[in-house]
């Protein structure tokens, strides 16, 4: 159950102004913010939470590409016993997984969590792929099929869809069927290769958020985005007129920045702060051994999107954080939140809106920005404490202590001793 809060000392960041304001007081009532910044005299009726100098309350983090998905024995899945835990346990309060392998199994998982049944963070359920990516995907899908799939996962409370390996035509129709139902649409796209869509023209359609790479005319269709994307030209005047078609139309690029360095040679931002193999099964721990093998064109697109993130950020374009990392037994998605926030500061945008990046910009671009996103009056409870300023060091994110979600407080590392040793199969035969 929700707790009545009163939360005195320390300071809270304010999504508006990108300051950090000394807290005077916030109250926590029935799950929502009832006033920020204004002392409460009679606390009898509150569980008292006092802040040091010291300590930090940020707005719960959105990952937009928040995948639960791993693979230890070869077969993918979307793990969802230790994942939504490890999630909110690092402040990551809300997740919009990037596409679902298994969505029955999600969407499980989503309502024990709404009923409180299941501790972890929220889900915002994207429901199936929509395209190739879905293992069980028909390749003689019709717009209809479209139109139903739509239908049946929007009546399931779906908060939006992901599209990826998906034709020009369908793509035009999941649009237009998410639309009708008030809900966004995100893809993970292409060049207009052998009939994949290119952001650009996605964009026209009316998506509303493009994951990964920017697009456009510096993307040709006669070869694969990634085939250009590793020796991209970043002084291409085309990527500029892309980077506008974006603001024009008021799309959103979930930058995943990190995604792709997970493939490189991984010299920044991967180190192991936590011990993050710990939470795996002790045979999932043992058939997990090897690290990924280094793809040098990824580490290649990597560079490039470092240059072309920055120059997107800078023309005024609207960011969002994702992820986008599945495990495969070295790296637990949960924690990648706070490296993909020390990977956007690295590359030159400010601690403050690298902070805007991660709540406030991923509730807009999840419409749920009237209930989400900041420490707000009338907004749900969803926060972190933390120890040390994130404005001065981004990586004080990391120092995550207390966790609030609808008002409800956890000890992070409780909630990270509660699945160490769960994620993954223990046996040959558990998974089968």
């Amino acid at each position: 159950m929700a707790q009545n809060l009163y939360i005195k000392g320390g300071h809270y960041f304010d999504t508006e102004t990108g300051a950090m304001i000394e807290n005077n007081g916030i109250v926590i009532r029935s799950g929502k913010f009832v006033s920020v910044n204004q002392r409460l005299d009679n606390t009898e009726e509150y569980e008292v939470v006092t802040l040091s100098d010291d300590q930090y309350l940020l707005p719960g983090i959105f990952d937009l590409h928040a995948h639960y998905r791993v693979t230890f024995d070869g077969v993918r899945r979307d793990e969802v016993e230790a994942n939504p835990v490890i999630f909110l346990a690092n402040g990551v309060t809300s997740t919009f997984p990037g596409g679902e392998i298994q969505p029955e199994v999600m969407l499980e998982a989503r309502r024990k969590i709404d009923r409180g049944e299941k501790v972890g963070a929220r889900i915002h359920s994207s429901g199936p792929y929509f395209g190739t990516a879905f293992p069980a995907w028909n390749r003689g899908t019709t717009i209809q099929d479209i139109y139903d799939k739509v239908d049946k996962w929007a009546e399931l409370g779906v908060a939006g869809f992901k599209a990826k390996g998906i034709s020009p035509v369908l793509l035009k129709a999941l649009i237009e069927r998410a639309h009708m139902h008030g809900l966004p649409v995100t893809g993970h796209l292409g060049s207009g290769f052998r009939n994949t869509v290119n952001p650009r023209d996605a964009i026209t359609m009316g998506i509303d958020r493009i994951e990964h790479f920017l697009g456009g005319d510096a993307l040709p269709n006669t070869q694969s985005a990634y085939a250009t994307l590793q020796n991209l030209d970043t002084s291409d005047p085309a990527i500029d007129k892309q980077i506008d078609h974006f603001i024009q139309n008021g799309v959103f690029f979930d930058a995943t920045l990190t995604a792709y360095g997970y493939y490189g040679h991984r010299e920044s931002f991967y180190d192991y702060w936590h011990d993050e193999r710990k939470y795996l099964t002790p045979y999932a721990f043992e058939i997990t051994k090897e690290t990924r093998q280094e793809l040098g064109m990824f580490q290649k697109i990597f560079d490039v999107k470092k240059v072309t993130i920055k120059r997107y950020f800078d023309k005024g374009g609207k960011i969002t954080l994702g992820t986008d990392h599945p495990s495969v037994g070295e790296f637990i998605p949960g924690f990648s939140a706070h490296r993909e926030m020390e990977a956007l500061v690295s590359i030159g945008i400010p601690n403050a809106d690298v902070l805007k990046i991660a709540t406030i910009n991923g509730a807009t671009a999840l419409r749920k920005s009237d209930i989400l996103g900041s420490i707000s009056v009338s907004k749900l409870a969803d926060a972190f404490i933390i120890t040390g300023n994130p404005l001065e060091e981004i990586t004080n994110t990391r120092n995550v202590s207390v966790v609030i979600k609808g008002g409800k407080v956890y000890d992070a590392k409780a909630l990270l001793k509660s699945v160490e040793g769960k994620m993954g199969p223990k046996s040959e035969t558990d998974w089968k």
